[in-house]
């Protein structure tokens, strides 16, 4: 896992817990139908004063010039990684469908689902993704997994819930029809700046939150996606 840690650093991502998986887990099988001994997750978490990945994606972006370069980088970093390592890479992102990455994070680490439908951290809050995972055939030895209270239960105010400049987030659920049609219109420019405001909202890790640059990327990537599901430019 050092080594590993290592070969992560200068993409400023972090090897995220991992767990050794139950046929009930939706781990697909390795090459040849062998099962999978051990999965590692891969991401990022936020600091204060920038997130390391977002800093290493943004040196390089101009070399990935498609419509989803993140996940283009995120290949071109983790694909050799992983033939280095003999593991299989595997990414939440090319489908449907969708491989069950939250699942596999709350195996592996303790984050929990808040109510606006992000996996919350207790250190890193809302501020944090997982962009692949490492499948070994082998069991390999892991830590075990640290024991952590959801930041939500504890929470009486809930200002994610009362945030939201159109109340796309409630008890109910989540309504991204509502949001991206805010983003298009010019009172949404905070939210596409500086990152959803109901997200920002958050107390648990707020020093982590996006930059501008940043959260503008992840902004536009969602309105975007929202626009071709409406069959949109």
């Amino acid at each position: 896992m050092l080594l590993l840690a290592e070969r992560l650093r200068p993409f400023g991502l972090v090897a995220r817990g991992g767990f050794h998986p139950a046929p009930a887990d939706g781990v697909p099988a390795l090459a040849g139908g062998r099962a999978v001994g051990t999965l590692v997750m891969i991401g990022n978490v936020g600091r204060a004063g920038g997130d390391p990945m977002w800093a290493a994606f943004a040196g390089e972006r101009s070399a990935h010039p498609g419509p989803d370069p993140m996940n283009a980088w995120t290949r071109g970093a983790i694909d050799p990684l992983a033939r280095d390592h003999g593991a299989c890479a595997l990414y939440p992102f090319g489908g449907p469908p969708h491989l069950p990455f939250q699942r596999w994070a709350m195996l592996a680490e303790p984050v929990s689902p808040s109510p606006l439908g992000l996996l919350i951290h207790p250190e890193y809050g809302l501020w944090h993704a997982y962009r692949a995972a490492l499948a070994f055939a082998e069991r390999l030895d892991l830590p075990a997994r640290p024991a952590a209270a959801s930041p939500c239960a504890s929470c009486v105010e809930k200002p994610c819930l009362e945030t939201c400049p159109v109340q796309a987030f409630d008890a109910k659920g989540y309504d991204a029809p509502r949001c991206a049609l805010h983003l298009d219109a010019p009172e949404g420019a905070d939210c596409m700046e500086r990152a959803c405001r109901a997200r920002r909202a958050c107390p648990v890790g707020a020093e982590r939150a996006q930059q501008p640059d940043q959260a503008l990327f992840h902004m536009r990537a969602f309105r975007r996606g929202m626009a071709l599901r409406r069959g949109g430019a």
